[in-house]
């Protein structure tokens, strides 16, 4: 059966309907869209431009607020510095998480080297941000509120349309990474009062190497790539369009097969909840019960470290927290900043199903956490169940 992939928040396989989509555009299709006095390029011009119809489809955004670009840490990275250099002169105040994906963390830290102020808002105990707390952080100085749709590692939903209604009122931007969020739950950049909205490709079973960023009309943003005036200005360098039409084509599907495979992941993933909950002692559920995203699931293991656990299950491709973060030895932060203790924090794994997952892997994955986890913790000197 070779090793079953449950890593879907790392990394989804490719559609083959978007390879089969991509493939001309690597082949005769290798027009510049830039070089629009000839058929080579019409050609390419003609796909980039339907791929962000299908993009800003997903969303419910206007084709030309779509921008394309490397993936979703370049779209962080343009969304909070091209805000922060481009509003300077209106303030220098920033407001984000403590547990946002690096991309717009170690974007925060780099601003606050550069003179900006950062407010860095705490989780409750399911990863959550009170609109509360955004709301005393603001001062006259804040420019900038960047909150993420989905955590990653846990999978908590945020109150993204109560802190963008908050934002709106009082004048600020807002972003928010929407990573884990775009193609697995309903996705309204007007209902959510969103001003900029960031895209991975290949988390939506789309290629690597491509991603987008909504930026509402009208908002200004200081580019950080210069040159040929590609994008809008926005985004200088030749399209990748090969990409560009895969990252279309997977928000297409995304679009006609979420609602059905949100149900089918939710089942699925509950089913493993319920039976690890209950058949598993000293096992608890890490994020909100009921606020997450459908095919995320996140566990701890008293007694029994993430990592050995992980290697126990050689028939599974799983992860101990985000991708990014993985290859540290350090308890998750995310899980830190919810007040997991750091030993618990250790005992975690993610389950991320997703597309080609059936009910018989989840069956044969709790079989295998069952045996595994009690075997470990027989070998443990600090577990006394």
């Amino acid at each position: 059966m070779g090793v079953i992939y449950m890593d879907h928040n790392a990394t989804t396989p490719l559609d083959p309907a978007v390879l089969e989509a991509m493939l001309p555009y690597l082949k005769e299709h290798f027009g510049n869209p830039s070089s629009t006095t000839h058929e080579y390029g019409k050609v390419a011009r003609e796909a980039v431009e339907e791929a962000r119809e299908k993009v800003a489809r997903l969303i419910k955004a206007r084709r030309e607020e779509i921008i394309f670009t490397s993936g979703a840490t370049e779209s962080d990275n343009l969304a909070i510095k091209g805000v922060a250099y481009a509003y300077k002169d209106k303030g220098n105040h920033i407001i984000t998480s403590s547990i946002e994906h690096k991309a717009v963390l170690n974007t925060c830290h780099f601003l606050e080297e550069e003179g900006f102020k950062v407010t860095y808002l705490p989780v409750d105990r399911y990863g959550l941000v009170d609109p509360d707390d955004v709301k005393r952080a603001i001062t006259k100085e804040t420019i900038l509120i960047s909150i993420m749709q989905v955590n990653s590692e846990v999978g908590t939903i945020e109150p993204i349309e109560e802190i963008g209604r908050i934002a709106k009122e009082k004048g600020i931007i807002f972003h928010t990474d929407a990573v884990q969020g775009v193609g697995k739950i309903e996705t309204d950049v007007g209902r959510l009062n969103v001003d900029l909205l960031s895209i991975s490709g290949h988390k939506i079973y789309g290629p690597k190497g491509v991603g987008a960023l909504y930026i509402r009309k009208g908002l200004k943003l200081i580019p950080l790539i210069h040159g040929g005036g590609q994008e809008r200005s926005i985004r200088s360098g030749t399209e990748n369009v090969p990409g560009i039409v895969g990252l279309g084509k997977a928000c297409e599907i995304a679009g006609e097969v979420m609602e059905k495979e949100a149900e089918k992941l939710t089942y699925l993933r509950n089913k493993l909840v319920e039976a690890v909950l209950s058949e598993i002692p000293d096992s608890q559920l890490n994020g909100h019960p009921e606020r997450r995203v459908p095919g995320n699931a996140n566990f701890s293991f008293r007694g029994v470290e993430g990592e050995s656990l992980i290697l126990s299950l050689k028939d599974f491709a799983l992860s101990s927290g985000s991708a990014c973060t993985s290859a540290s030895l350090k308890a998750s932060y995310v899980l830190l900043a919810m007040g997991i203790p750091e030993a618990i924090a250790h005992c975690s794994i993610r389950v991320g199903l997703g597309r080609g997952n059936t009910e018989e892997q989840i069956d044969l994955l709790i079989k295998e956490l069952k045996e595994n986890v009690a075997r470990l913790r027989k070998m443990s000197p600090l577990y006394e169940g």
